[in-house]
């Protein structure tokens, strides 16, 4: 500890140093290391500057408050992860809570990822004999929520299991996929695991799994790649690996600021929900849709009663904070002759001059004479009072003449704000490749 001298004598008292994450090198990395996990507790009274728990002898836990505990997953370079201390922070100020960084960056660093998941019984099992220590003092298993990132989220699985899935609730960010693939519940995080599990896939196409793993299981932009991360390894190696894998960190962190919240669609497939064929919330009458992140455990009694199957939700999010898309339905009946196929760019812009642009422009579809299609568009803002519509239709195509769409009907329906008006607009000829601007009216 750092030593001062005090103003009113000569002699000298220790200043308090706080306890810090494990911050290893590269170096450790390449020669692996031995499992070591630290307990660091924070709480209002120590926001943050941490205290290291061994038992629960400790100046700060009151296990009479919920406990959350966070979960790291895989280092492949030792380094601290970034995001604990904003997660932290959030936590404390929305609850008056116990939070412990479960820190196994020793154990969790080293190039062989095999190396680090064979290490997560272990860590679990240290976390099972403090969980035991608070119980005898008092804390109830109802209150205990632990949020595990990639293998972390394995690791609280692990935790459950050994309390036969009493724990209150358990969130998994990106579970890890590699080792875990097609294994048994009982290795894996599962929905048996805690009274409540919700998972976000934010990589199941890389780091992340794929299949479903608790009551209710998120996938943000379908749950592969992330808008705003970088889709080639040209990018950088560690970004390139790590990008889609923490967005679900990222997102579960806004989820907390609640700067807007995250609607989803129950849906069987991301194609499906783009093709605007899930956007029904009444399997949660009289809910509405669940939102992503923290506040899903409002859903809990729905989601975990013995009928309901395992629900996997779908939505669409910007490429940064704080996330949210508005989207609307656009339904469209055309009466060209020949059958049109393109794709539309949308803008709206309210009485004020402010623009919000469609971020998730549907796929090209199909327009054939008087047959409705209905698109799933999304934006980057939300207007309220949009005053004008300007709209651009694509075929994809640069040379040859110019085609027309020809639009008997066109109708914009708020799915973020379903009680908003609709807006429609009658016989409108759009030339490809040329922007149109109109005012709508209500349908």
């Amino acid at each position: 500890s750092t030593w001062v001298c005090s103003q009113t004598s000569t002699e000298t008292i220790p200043l308090e140093t706080c306890p810090a994450f494990t911050a290893l090198g590269f170096g450790s990395a390449l020669i692996g290391t031995e499992l070591k996990v630290k307990l660091l507790l924070y709480t209002r009274q120590n926001p943050t500057c941490a205290e290291e728990i061994h038992s629960t002898t400790s100046k700060y836990l009151d296990v009479t408050k919920k406990t959350t505990f966070i979960i790291h997953g895989y280092r492949l370079t030792g380094s601290a992860p970034v995001w604990i201390p904003d997660l932290v922070h959030l936590l404390l100020s929305v609850e008056d809570m116990n939070v412990i960084v479960v820190d196994w960056n020793q154990g969790a660093t080293t190039l062989i990822y095999s190396y680090a998941s064979s290490k997560c019984k272990r860590v679990a099992e240290i976390l099972k004999k403090l969980i035991d220590h608070m119980l005898i003092k008092g804390a109830s298993l109802d209150s205990i929520h632990m949020i595990g990132v990639s293998l972390g989220a394995h690791i609280s699985g692990f935790v459950g299991q050994m309390f036969d899935g009493t724990l209150g609730r358990i969130t998994g960010l990106d579970p890890a996929g590699p080792l875990y693939w097609g294994t048994a519940p009982s290795e894996r995080l599962d929905p048996t695991d805690a009274q409540f599990v919700d998972v976000i896939h934010s990589d199941t196409d890389g780091l992340g799994y794929r299949e479903a793993l608790g009551h209710i299981d998120f996938y943000p932009n379908g749950g592969t790649d992330q808008p705003g991360c970088p889709l080639t390894i040209f990018s950088g190696l560690q970004q390139y690996f790590k990008c889609d894998h923490q967005r679900s960190v990222f997102l579960f962190l806004s989820s907390l600021t609640q700067s807007c919240n995250i609607t989803t669609y129950p849906c069987d497939s991301y194609r499906n929900y783009r093709d605007g064929k899930c956007t029904s919330c009444e399997p949660f009458w009289p809910m509405p849709c669940p939102i992503l992140g923290y506040y899903a455990h409002e859903w809990k009694s729905y989601l975990t009663q013995q009928s309901h199957p395992v629900t996997s939700m779908f939505f669409d999010t910007a490429d940064k904070e704080p996330f949210c898309i508005y989207h609307y339905l656009v339904d469209i009946i055309t009466w060209n002759k020949v059958t049109r196929r393109g794709t539309f760019s949308i803008i709206l812009t309210d009485e004020t001059g402010q623009r919000a642009e469609s971020r998730v422009n549907p796929e090209a579809a199909t327009f054939q004479q008087y047959n409705q299609i209905t698109l799933l568009t999304g934006f980057d803002q939300d207007l309220e009072n949009v005053e004008r519509i300007s709209l651009t239709f694509s075929t994809g195509s640069v040379i040859g003449p110019k085609f027309k769409l020809r639009i008997l009907r066109m109708r914009f329906r708020s799915l973020t704000n379903p009680e908003r008006p609709q807006m429609c607009r009658y016989d409108l000829v759009l030339t490809e490749n040329t922007q149109k601007t109109f005012k709508p009216i209500p349908c």
